[in-house]
């Protein structure tokens, strides 16, 4: 297949092609369309981000990485690749159903909502972010604050990060729920908590949330792992871990769910052996210090039916 028909190029869709015999037919009586040179057309792959801010940063961001992968995909061809930036997941997902944006990267629960939600993307591989493949949510307080055990906190108020966080907030609210806890989202830190629920803010910082719980401003936070370990030796002997949830990939690479199948392998075949060359793995490096790129574990199935167990909820599917 010619690359310029597998990429973000004219849509067959219904009719089309009808139209467009039409116009031909048509053109046959002018000279003036016959003489006219038709326009070259630059094939393009597109990563589609999301950022309600400093979104020309992160644009530029990754354009080394993207324009990376599209001269790796097609050495032979001109690819042009480009970076879309849009605020909001059903954005995103909008822009891969329409074909603006071809692949992106998130983590596992805005994954879950594009994918599953939104029906309009399919699982590639997992992403090495920061260097790790996998992560996993932490429930702590303050090792001082008198709750040794999660049933301390019924009563009391938790802090999470911010609601789109998958480890700062879905895991371990989720976690909670299957627990048989009752969480209750509250307008501040202050307000009153029955006996029987667990009230709960939003920190919007990683900081701010430590900060709350070693303060004991709040009875217990959530954050990651990866967050754990990042803290300096004090906070973390200040921090006593209640409890953990399981282990999800730290990042996963999705592509929308008409791409070809013929440039989704190129672009697979691309990813799995950046980090094997010098110019590779120093993009990856500047790229959030991504290791590496690999196969998802299971395989796409697999994890698909992970990310509905650890996402899916009866009043939020």
């Amino acid at each position: 297949m010619d690359l310029r028909s597998s990429v973000n190029f004219i849509s067959t869709r219904p009719g089309a092609f009808s139209l467009l015999l039409a116009l031909f037919i048509l053109g046959l009586g002018s000279p003036a369309v016959a003489q006219t040179p038709p326009k070259p057309i630059t094939a393009t792959i597109t990563l589609g981000i999301v950022a309600e801010t400093h979104q020309k940063e992160i644009e530029e961001r990754f354009r080394d990485f993207v324009r990376y992968v599209a001269r790796k995909i097609s050495p032979a061809t001109a690819l042009e690749g480009k970076v879309v930036v849009t605020a909001t997941l059903p954005d995103l997902a909008k822009l891969l159903d329409q074909g603006t944006a071809d692949f992106y990267m998130e983590s596992p629960y805005p994954t879950y909502v594009v994918n599953n939600v939104h029906g309009a993307g399919t699982l590639l591989l997992r992403r090495w972010k920061s260097g790790m493949a996998d992560y996993r949510s932490l429930i702590f307080t303050h090792r001082n604050s008198g709750i040794q055990r999660l049933d301390g906190l019924r009563g009391k108020m938790l802090v999470f990060e911010d609601p789109e966080s998958s480890s700062g907030y879905f895991l371990p609210k989720l976690f909670l729920q299957r627990n048989g806890f009752k969480l209750t989202e509250k307008p501040a830190l202050d307000a009153n908590v029955g006996a029987a629920e667990v009230g709960f803010v939003f920190a919007r910082t990683q900081e701010n949330l430590v900060d709350l719980v070693l303060t004991k401003r709040v009875a217990a936070g959530a954050f990651s792992n990866d967050d754990h370990a990042a803290l300096d030796e004090k906070k973390r002997n200040d921090i006593l871990v209640l409890a953990q949830t399981e282990l999800l990939p730290r990042h996963l690479l999705s592509v929308r769910k008409d791409m070809p199948l013929g440039l989704v392998g190129r672009l697979e075949k691309t990813l799995l052996a950046m980090h094997e060359d010098a110019e590779g793995r120093k993009i990856l490096q500047n790229t959030d210090a991504t290791t590496k790129f690999d196969s998802l574990p299971g395989g796409e199935a697999v994890m698909r039916r992970r990310l509905l167990d650890s996402f899916y909820s009866p009043e939020r599917k």
